[in-house]
């Protein structure tokens, strides 16, 4: 199976372990990622409060090269990127809106590229596949944290379900993980204020960890670089707000599926992480 793959610019620097396990993972699976030639940053997360036309030119020139290379369909694994494309792509429905930024951009635009995200793609692609590929069960109590951007706007994305969704339960169980019954599964963990107010991050990212850590999870599953790094990255900070110390990892759903199907913790950048994974 051949499908589309913008990295984004996450997924090729700060969260480059995400990237590594993303290829591993899709490679076990014989999912093959063609990388968009000459992409360009998606705008995420502050030009679409800043400038409306360079907000949706951003995501519309990535998609405009997809369509130019042949591609009919592209998987997006940063939570932020995925949905920028998803709404630039809704709005760009607006006649006045496409026709301005295909001036802009001085290239055709159609607008018909399928945008998945990770979990999307591993549900369609790998999802049989997976449980008869698991070569080490994942055999661990896990809380699957969506955040955000996954889910929202339900009205243009359109997947799962906003307060309570599941594909990412649904795969941690088909690598013999146990999926917890939480409360912030879809609870902000303070992205947009990653660096004008680190204060709030800690206390957002800390709600999050210390309900995880309550019901017993051995770790936290993620789909969003941003996310990862703040409740990774941040948890020296985190870990001042909270009454007890939390050191339970948050970890990639590719590569806890990786994991499951027998990949080095090496190859899926499990020893970039700040708190050490030990799963």
């Amino acid at each position: 199976m051949k499908i589309g793959f913008y990295p984004g610019c996450s997924l090729t620097g700060s969260s480059r372990e995400y990237n590594e396990s993303v290829v591993a993972s899709a490679k076990a699976l014989e999912i093959e990622l063609v990388e968009i030639k000459d992409w360009n940053c998606c705008g995420a997360t502050a030009a679409h409060v800043m400038n409306e036309e360079l907000s949706l030119s951003l995501p519309a020139r990535i998609m405009a090269m997809a369509e130019e290379q042949g591609l009919t369909e592209v998987v997006v694994p940063c939570a932020a990127c995925y949905n920028r494309l998803k709404v630039t792509q809704h709005e760009l429905e607006d006649e006045h809106k496409r026709t301005r930024v295909i001036e802009i951009l001085k290239q055709p635009y159609k607008g018909d590229l399928k945008i998945i995200n990770v979990l999307q793609m591993l549900e369609a692609y790998g999802a049989e596949s997976i449980k008869t590929r698991v070569t080490r069960p994942f055999a661990h109590k896990v809380a699957c944290y969506y955040g955000c951007l996954l889910v929202r706007p339900h009205s243009i994305l359109k997947f799962d379900r906003v307060e309570d969704p599941q594909s990412m339960d649904t795969l941690i169980k088909a690598i013999g993980g146990t999926t917890l019954d939480w409360a912030f599964k879809t609870e902000c963990c303070g992205a947009g204020f990653s660096v004008s107010r680190t204060d709030l991050v800690a206390k957002l990212s800390g709600n999050i960890l210390k309900d995880a850590n309550d019901r017993g999870a051995e770790a936290v599953i993620v789909a969003c670089p941003l996310c990862q790094s703040n409740l990774d990255m941040r948890r020296g900070a985190i870990n001042k707000t909270l009454d007890i110390p939390i050191e339970i990892p948050v970890i990639y759903i590719t590569q806890a599926i990786g994991l499951a199907l027998g990949i080095e913790a090496k190859e899926l950048g499990l020893k970039r992480h700040f708190v050490t994974v030990e799963l």
